[in-house]
């Protein structure tokens, strides 16, 4: 007999499939394969040790700042620029997905940061779902399936977000199921890009927005109604909508609006404790507004930069706040529901994957 209520241990965890909408390509690297390429390419790193490299990238993030947190792009955008190397950190993103049990992902990048050895946009974006595709085949062969979608970013400080847009729309049939903005918050408000988000409306394209994150409610709400947001990408300051000195909480008139109109929070814990929003898990604002019925969904952001994974994110809600199966299944429907894909597809995997693992695992 299935008993969701329970805690999973962290090998159960592990095993449980996962649904991820808000991971970046260019933060989930593999510590040699950047090793490997900057070697070819003469790029300087501040190691060629893989684990020495590896604690580079993540007590360099551990600064509390979004700004320097940022900067470690640096050496993971230096090794996308040929083409077989797109397709090989695409390929072996989607074998790592699926070797911590993701049976869904969306993964995003902005194709800009990777044309600078002369990959057009359109390129970069072949590249990368050549290298998805390339590693669903090699997941399934190590018999884990996965399906990896791909989400194309918009830079908040640049130009190019409507020629992004417009080729979100031209591959919306080859795997890119939406769009997004990236990018530092302060100062370049979601509204600087609304003529492209009214554009993704006229051709009822799907797109997410990364707001309140390292700014609050005026992101968010600009977001969702100027820009007509689909999903929030973190959207930890809507707590700051949300008065926690009553019981039950109450909630203004924003937070109200996001919650009742289910609006996705694409949450990332670990991501947050290192640039400052929460000091643990057991603060982040995800368990709070998961108790409160947001439509809550747990994340990874950057696999490399955070040293985690889908399974490390899950593992500590139950370590650090008691999560349940129940907890952990009510959070991968939630991202499957939000997902881009069509209605019927989401469904699938939930009914067909999801529900039965979890009935399964909890019953061990």
């Amino acid at each position: 007999m299935s008993d969701l209520t329970k805690k999973p241990t962290a090998d159960q965890v592990k095993r449980l499939p996962k649904a991820l909408l808000h991971d970046h390509l260019d933060g989930g690297l593999r510590p040699q394969t950047i090793i490997d390429i900057a070697k070819e390419i003469g790029h300087e790193l501040p190691t060629s040790d893989a684990a020495e490299l590896a604690e580079w990238f993540r007590s360099s993030c551990d600064s509390g700042s979004l700004v320097l947190y940022l900067e470690t792009f640096a050496h993971t955008v230096a090794v996308m620029q040929r083409k077989e190397d797109v397709v090989r950190v695409a390929r072996e993103c989607a074998v790592d997905l699926a070797r911590d049990g993701v049976v869904y992902a969306e993964v995003r990048m902005a194709p800009e940061l990777i044309t600078e050895k002369g990959m057009s946009l359109s390129q970069a974006i072949e590249a990368i779902l050549e290298g998805f595709r390339a590693g669903e085949a090699e997941a399934k062969a190590e018999g884990n399936t996965i399906r990896v979608m791909s989400l194309l970013c918009g830079m908040r400080q640049n130009n190019l977000s409507q020629e992004v847009a417009e080729l979100a729309v031209k591959y919306r049939d080859q795997g890119v199921v939406g769009f997004d903005i990236a990018g530092p918050e302060d100062g370049f408000p979601p509204s600087d890009q609304l003529d492209t988000f009214e554009y993704l409306r006229r051709e009822n394209a799907h797109f997410t927005i990364h707001a309140g994150e390292a700014y609050g409610l005026p992101s968010i709400w600009e977001a969702i109604q100027l820009c007509g947001a689909e999903r929030l990408g973190h959207g930890v300051r809507i707590t700051d909508d949300i008065d926690f000195n009553h019981t039950p909480p109450r909630l203004g008139r924003l937070a109200s609006y996001v919650r009742d109109r289910r609006v996705p929070l694409e949450m990332c814990p670990s991501s947050n404790i290192q640039t400052g929003v929460a000091d643990s898990f057991a603060h982040h604002p995800l368990a709070r507004l998961a108790k409160l019925r947001f439509r809550v969904t747990i994340n990874t952001d950057n696999r490399l930069m955070s040293a985690t994974s889908m399974s490390r994110e899950m593992t500590e809600m139950v370590n650090q706040c008691d999560w349940t199966f129940q907890d952990l299944q009510r959070v991968t429907i939630n991202a499957l529901k939000s997902a881009f894909i069509p209605f019927e597809e989401r469904l699938a995997i939930i009914e067909s994957v999801v529900k039965p693992a979890y009935a399964k695992i909890s019953e061990e």
